[in-house]
């Protein structure tokens, strides 16, 4: 009979499987190599030059992407150390909507540094300290690079400039029509009090088929819908708004009807004809010349309505029906009635269109400003229309963080060159204040560190363009030293240029942001000196959500 062996130390306490890993070989440096995994998986992303990655998730559906968010979303990234990287990406996609490689690239670059400086002989306290002490150094020093602000938010063209730079790092080519479309909805849809901007006010129509230079802006709302009758088309459309179905209403539990006879029969059904068109007739005399509802059309009602001149639109998303009220300062009635005055909402022309081989219902504005605008991205398949959506996203997100600080970087490289050249001058004062001092010492190396980090935005610029990044990099040094600090790398051609000159910004709100989520999810993996993983529990697999419709596809909203 086999003995049984004693288990010892932390083993006692735990259940058989529980994996563990205690000191820095064992979790820090794995977890630096589990994060460097991810960033080998993105880097090549990043850029205008960025590659495009081939995702096809658990529900098989397909992604040719190079957005990071998406790519970050789709991949089941299992090391915890690598979440807390996905997690500090997402939180920057749901907090700034773009920069999203920036933070793995940025945050992968701070964890090899850390490496070295441990390898140096610091601690891992020392680095942490250090490295949060440089954070505040970006903080105080990234304001200052600012090079431009945008004092009028409602000038197209200087919209576009800013929106641009995010519209470049993922449709190459065509950025500077995305960009003049993104432009034209935000001024559309901007409110009088800027600050409010909502980027739910932007719906997105994606419609097969054609080029992306047919792609157009819309002052009002498209839907991917058919009218229900006769009547496709109203003018200064007086419009009610029901939550529910246009149908006759029926009772929760049966009902029982005796007839005697014929007559009976034919009274029955005369007397449903006269309450239908009697509820037909009040809204036409108010007025209505459309009526929207979040269900069914039923015949008898079509019927009156094709009678009273009166255009039916079915719309079964109870957000695309809290967006035409906001459109139209409706108020959706929760059943059939006809509606007060105030209740019901205007709008300058309704009209069924085919655009394509689909057909699309227009609710349109005449007027210059309006509450909602859509963008109808027209592409030759959907994989591609999706990867604009994103594109066009990201861009709204800009304005919108344009609206929460107007001030522009230099683009291109060029503020980490300065950012990098800034925090080492702050080394070279912490080396100078007492050359005996041990801790002005650490501080030295973990600045020096810390602004090697940032090269990697630039270098990454150069590697995807298929040149050196050592040479170029050393010579952008040259010209931010020879007072040049609007420099940057054109990523065409891999040569020098004034990003400022030529239009390539970055907002500072969405890179500070970046920075500091970057440089708190290093700090958190670099605190880590152990790790506990307890055994995974058995059983089937939890099913994730079904796919979903494919009536779906075509109209996703912003």
């Amino acid at each position: 009979m086999a003995m049984k062996i004693p288990k010892s130390g932390f083993r006692t306490m735990f259940k058989e499987g529980t994996q563990y890993f205690e000191g820095v070989e064992e979790t820090v440096l794995r977890n630096i190599d589990a994060v460097t995994e991810l960033y080998e998986k993105l880097r090549t992303s990043f850029g205008p030059n960025g590659t495009n990655k081939m995702i096809i998730n658990h529900l098989e559906k397909l992604f040719v992407t190079k957005d990071a968010a998406t790519m970050l979303r789709e991949m089941e990234v299992q090391h915890p150390a690598a979440k807390l990287v996905v997690m500090a990406s997402e939180m920057q996609e749901q907090q700034v909507g773009d920069n999203t490689n920036y933070v793995v690239l940025l945050s992968t670059s701070l964890l090899i540094e850390a490496a070295k400086l441990f390898e140096y002989g610091l601690s891992m306290t020392q680095i942490v300290d250090g490295f949060d002490k440089c954070l505040k150094v970006v903080e105080e020093v990234l304001p200052g690079l600012s090079v431009k602000t945008i004092t009028d938010l409602s000038d197209v063209n200087e919209v576009r400039k800013a929106v641009r730079a995010s519209i470049t790092s993922k449709q190459y080519e065509n950025e500077d029509f995305i960009a003049d479309l993104v432009s034209q909805a935000c001024v559309q849809t901007m409110p009088k009090n800027f600050k409010n901007f909502n980027v739910d006010n932007i719906r997105i129509v994606k419609i097969l088929g054609s080029s992306v230079s047919d792609s157009t802006v819309v002052n009002g709302m498209v839907f991917h819908r058919k009218c229900e009758g006769e009547i496709i088309q109203a003018d200064k459309c007086r419009v009610a708004v029901f939550a529910c179905a246009f149908d006759v209403m029926h009772t929760e539990t049966k009902g029982t009807i005796l007839m005697n006879n014929a007559t009976d029969l034919l009274s029955f059904s005369k007397e449903e004809e006269i309450l239908v068109e009697k509820q037909v007739k009040e809204l036409a005399d108010a007025g209505v010349n459309v009526i929207v509802a979040g269900g069914k059309f039923g015949d008898l009602h079509v019927h009156f309505m094709n009678k009273y001149k009166i255009m039916g639109v079915r719309l079964m998303s109870k957000f695309d029906l809290r967006r035409l009220c906001r459109q139209f300062q409706a108020q959706a009635q929760a059943r059939i009635c006809c509606p007060p005055i105030e209740s019901l909402g205007t709008c300058d022309k309704a009209e069924t269109k085919e655009i394509g081989a689909a057909t699309v219902v227009v609710f349109s504005k005449d007027s210059e400003a309006s509450n909602l605008a859509t963008i109808v991205v027209r592409a030759a398949s959907r994989p591609k229309m999706e990867d604009i959506e994103r594109a066009i996203d990201d861009a709204i997100n800009t304005y919108k963080a344009l609206s929460k600080d107007a001030r522009l970087l230099a683009g291109a490289g060029a503020s980490e060159i300065c950012l990098a050249r800034a925090i080492r001058a702050k080394a070279a004062e912490a080396a100078t204040i007492d050359r005996e001092n041990k801790l002005g010492k650490i501080e030295h190396y973990t600045y020096e560190n810390y602004a090697t980090a940032f090269e990697c935005i630039p270098k990454q610029f150069v590697d995807n363009l298929g040149l050196n990044p050592v040479e170029i990099l050393a010579k952008l040094y040259t010209a931010h030293e020879e007072g040049k600090q609007n420099t940057g790398i054109n990523v065409f051609n891999g040569e020098f240029m004034d990003a400022v000159e030529e239009n390539i910004f970055d907002p500072l709100h969405g890179k500070l942001s970046a920075i500091r989520l970057a440089t708190e999810a290093v700090l958190k993996i670099l605190q880590i000196d152990q790790i506990i993983m307890a055994k995974r529990a058995g059983g089937p697999k939890v099913k994730g959500p079904q796919p979903q419709d494919d009536d779906d596809d075509f109209g996703g909203m912003a």
